[in-house]
């Protein structure tokens, strides 16, 4: 990082200063709590989290020192559920990052569909669309479902990143285009009834965990190992070969973490 981009002294300073300011609140919310699931001790920890997470960053950029703090992961902080007990609506809200790994291919794809599709049908796009990645996009996401493209990225030169989707409930269903203008501007996240996140971070941690029990069940099993003679082994090798034949080779997908009620 270059010094220009490096946060100053006095940054680093104030954002301290903000984590002992979250600490006073968070306690007194926990002194006032009306419950388990006071929704203002819940408040409280997202801005002590917050405050910690900008103060790790800073005390990072600045110092090239780390902390102690651990934000816990979506499962941990769903916040008290205050939605309705038998909600007549739902939303579904769904986020999917992708990163233009190939952008020709991206293009490539473009023009087959702008070749195959009547120009007036693609309301919103200029003539050579397809010649920018912008336009490209626009020509694909209008042409193909969301889902479909998540199924085919690779083909669209697209790279998976992190995926979440949020199930709200609502006491009754919106007004048709009522929210159109801003779709995500009235969210509550204490109506959220589950959500499910994917994100190749949740494999490495699992990872690490595999590892660690790997490494316990060897030690274990070397306790009670028994050698094999060569002639027990004769004729066992055709029998594995067909226990594998119908197996399929290919990677593991991003780790994927839910939380409900």
């Amino acid at each position: 990082m270059s010094d220009a981009a490096q946060p100053t002294a006095a940054e680093v300073r104030a954002a301290a200063e903000a984590i002992k300011t979250a600490l006073d609140r968070h306690l007194a919310a926990v002194e006032r709590r009306s419950g388990d699931d006071d929704p203002a001790v819940f408040e409280a920890f997202n801005q002590l989290a917050a405050a910690a997470e900008v103060y790790d960053e800073l005390l990072y950029d600045r110092y090239d020192e780390v902390t102690p703090f651990e934000i816990p992961g979506a499962d941990e902080t769903l916040p008290p559920y205050a939605g309705p007990e038998e909600p007549h609506a739902i939303s579904v809200l769904i986020r999917r990052d992708y990163t233009v790994a190939e952008p020709q291919r991206l293009l490539a794809q473009a023009e087959r569909v702008e070749a195959a599709e009547d120009f007036e049908d693609l309301a919103g796009l200029d003539e050579d669309a397809a010649a920018t990645v912008p336009g490209a996009l626009g020509l694909l996401f209008g042409e193909f479902e969301p889902d479909e493209i998540a199924s085919r990225h690779k083909e669209f030169g697209l790279e998976e990143g992190d995926s979440t989707l949020w199930v709200t409930a609502a006491d009754e269903a919106t007004e048709a285009g009522e929210w159109l203008e801003a779709p995500f501007e009235h969210f509550d996240p204490q109506a959220v009834v589950c959500r499910f996140d994917v994100s190749a971070v949740f494999d490495d941690e699992d990872d690490e965990h595999d590892d660690e029990h790997d490494d316990t069940d060897r030690d274990a099993e070397d306790d009670d190992l028994e050698f094999v003679d060569d002639e027990d082994l004769d004729g066992t090798d055709d029998e594995h070969d067909g226990e594998h034949d119908g197996e399929a080779d290919g990677a593991a997908g991003a780790g994927v973490r839910g939380a409900g009620r």
